[in-house]
Parts: structure tokens; sequence; C-alpha cells
């Protein structure tokens, strides 16, 4: 590979990097591509030069946040065995998870995002969420492969519902016993 096509692919995965937090800790809404370009340290045209649109900026933000997922779950599983979903939840509803919302999980940050999103960009997020729940269910509970599903959208549910619902309190209290509570399930 040329020199010149390293630069150029390096200077997309910062881009997109930062696209991932300027999404992620400001919403779709509240950043623009003045403040995703300047988060990567490239122009506006460069930024426009790699992805197009901003929504295209989002798409590929969605896509390689909930790939991190993708590739974490496989891991969380090898390495708690039959622990990690204890494991899972504890870090995913944990504090400092809650409290880093420009590189937590694309789960949470980007599920609120897409339900106004296009029908493009929520077919991409549907695909690549019931790769998550499969993956999920292959270690979860259940008789038949139906039961495990449902018991995996019901930990997702659980995990992104109990870590938004956390993140939106004014009282860091609060915050934290829906934290806790959130890990009884």
């Amino acid at each position: 590979m040329a020199k010149q096509d390293e630069r150029k692919q390096k200077t997309r995965r910062r881009m997109l990097e930062a696209a991932g937090r300027g999404f992620r800790s400001q919403g779709y809404d509240g950043i623009g591509v003045d403040g995703l370009a300047k988060g990567a340290g490239v122009t506006s045209g460069a930024f426009y030069a790699h992805f197009g649109s901003k929504a295209a900026a989002f798409e590929a933000a969605l896509s390689a946040g909930l790939d991190e997922v993708i590739s974490a779950i496989p891991e969380y599983q090898l390495e708690f065995g039959e622990g990690w979903t204890k494991a899972f939840s504890d870090y995913y509803l944990g504090k400092a998870h809650r409290d880093d919302i420009s590189g937590g999980c694309a789960m949470a940050a980007f599920s609120p995002e897409v339900v106004r999103a296009s029908e493009e960009t929520r077919a991409l997020y549907e695909e690549k969420m019931q790769i998550i729940a499969s993956l999920v269910a292959k270690r979860m509970p259940g008789k038949t492969e139906a039961q495990r599903i449902a018991n995996a959208w019901s930990l997702l549910s659980n995990l992104i519902g109990g870590v938004t619902l956390a993140r939106a309190m004014s009282s860091p209290a609060l915050s934290d016993r829906i934290l806790e509570a959130a890990k009884q399930i």
C-alpha cells in the first residue's frame, strides 16, 4: 500500500473515532460537521471528502461502534465463562461507563438517535443489534433458541435502558440507585 493510501486510511480512522465521540457526547443534532472535523483535527472539506455527509458519518460511527460490541461479547464470554453476563452487566451498569458518554458503548449512546434516523440507518442498526442479540443468546438460559433470544433481548434492554436512565438523572445518588437496581435483574 502506498504511503498516501496509508495516510488517507489513518485520517479516516481518526475522523471516524472523532465522529463516534462527537455523536456519543453531543448527539446527532448537537454537533455539526465543523465540530466533528475539529475533533479529528481536519477541515470540514476533508471530512466531507471522506464521508460525504453528516448522516453518512453517523452511519459509519454507528456501524463501527456496534462492531465493537460484536467483538466484545465473545471476549467477555470467553474470559468470564458462565459468569459473563454478571461481568458484562457490572461493567455496563458501572459508574465509569455511565460517566464516559463520549467513549461509552454505542448501544446506549446511539439507540435514541437511531429512532429519528433514516430507514437505511435503522436497518443497519437492526442488523447489527440482531447479531449482538444472537451472540448474547448463545450463552443465555433457555430450553429453546426462541427463549434464549428473548432472554438476550431482555438483558440488552435492561442494560441499555438502565445506563440511559442513569445518565439522564441530575441527582448522582438517584443515578447510582438506578445502576444498582438494573444490576438486580
